[in-house]
């Protein structure tokens, strides 16, 4: 299956370049580009792509910002976005992820890690760098006010359910999370999957989030 990507950068040459990279790519394809946030949303919506690799600092509608509105549109459920940051610190990592991103990149990352990144969010599978991620996020949610809370929280998850969330947050993969518990991976996929539900979660990025706001998971717990 070939994964579709929108491209979401003020910069015109760094969008040039992303294009002809992904465009030489086996299994990827170009369907859009966007200079700006609005833009970007607009073409999410008209081209549907897989995933929408965006950059943070955009005129007219920043990354973030652009990135949530496409997160709140139901009929774009399975579009991934991918932020790309020049400011790796851990409020935008955190800002992006709470908004529906489903992973981050500094945007001076080597070209083999960009498309190895698109595949990552196109599968749905995994964080980028899931332990780092985690710690980072869990860092600065430590002193954070929460947002608003998907359904009831881990509140209403079976204690199992809430044993494989805690895993994920550390960064575990669904084969990782499945030899620790003693399950087969697809015993393991089936509850990632159910908590995700459970949850109103997009992917992994999202339950990551909520278990650290949950106190579920703290800040320098395992990973």
């Amino acid at each position: 299956m070939t994964i579709r990507v929108l491209l979401a950068d003020d910069q015109k040459l760094v969008r040039a370049a992303f294009a002809m990279l992904i465009g030489t790519a086996q299994g990827m394809e170009v369907v859009g580009q966007a200079g700006t946030g609005r833009e970007a949303v607009r073409l999410a919506v008209e081209a549907a792509p897989d995933v929408v690799v965006m950059d943070i600092r955009m005129p007219d509608l920043d990354g973030i910002e652009a990135t949530r509105r496409i997160a709140a549109q139901p009929a774009l459920g399975g579009v991934r976005v991918l932020v790309l940051t020049t400011y790796d610190t851990d409020e935008h990592i955190a800002d992006a992820l709470r908004a529906g991103a489903s992973g981050f990149l500094e945007k001076d990352t080597r070209p083999a890690e960009l498309l190895d990144a698109i595949r990552v969010v196109a599968a749905g599978d995994a964080l980028l760098s899931p332990a780092a991620t985690a710690r980072l996020i869990g860092s600065f949610l430590r002193g954070a006010a929460p947002p608003a809370a998907h359904g009831e929280g881990p509140a209403c998850l079976s204690a199992r359910e809430r044993e494989v969330l805690a895993l994920v947050a550390h960064g575990l993969s669904n084969a990782e999370i499945a030899r620790a518990l003693g399950l087969s991976p697809l015993t393991a996929k089936s509850h990632v999957s159910r908590i995700m539900g459970k949850l109103g979660a997009r992917d992994r990025a999202q339950l990551v989030v909520t278990a650290y706001e949950s106190g579920l998971v703290r800040p320098g717990e395992g990973g």
